[in-house]
């Protein structure tokens, strides 16, 4: 299997993922509560994380002072923001348009993030057809979720 192959197929399985994990955050806060289902859901992560470093013989965790501070200050945060934001709005708005209004808005941002190279992004100005694939986009968005 060609390396582009697999690289769409782990895509898609990510894709997979985080979908299923937003369904159970939100069905997490529903049982649990929002921090609650937070909480459960990084334990897990944490764990099955510490399973595979294990496994690993600790990996590369010692280059953890190599990244950017701002990196090591807001990933974990924002991981709860996004978790516990699931747990909050999927009961109330559904499944799909949970996700696609997340999905949109991680695309916009990616769109601006990559035309500024903002956070380490690679420069990737934004064209008349990437400003056009946005509209589309959120003509999209909208169909699903009103």
């Amino acid at each position: 299997m060609s390396i582009a192959l697999v690289s769409i197929l782990l895509a898609a399985a990510v894709g997979m993922a985080i979908g299923t994990q937003t369904l159970f955050a939100g069905v997490l806060g529903q049982h649990l509560g929002v921090m609650e289902s937070v909480f459960v859901i990084h334990l897990g992560g944490l764990l099955a994380s510490g399973a595979f470093l294990l496994f690993a013989g600790g990996g590369n965790l010692g280059a953890w002072r190599a990244a950017p501070w701002y990196v090591i200050a807001f990933a974990g945060l924002l991981g709860v923001i996004i978790v516990g934001g699931y747990a909050i709005v999927i009961p109330r708005i559904g499944l799909a348009p949970s996700m696609t209004l997340a999905v949109s808005s991680q695309l916009i941002l990616g769109a601006v993030l990559g035309h500024f190279a903002w956070l380490g992004a690679v420069h990737q100005p934004l064209t008349l057809s990437r400003i056009l694939g946005i509209g589309v986009l959120l003509v999209g968005t909208w169909l699903i979720v009103r």
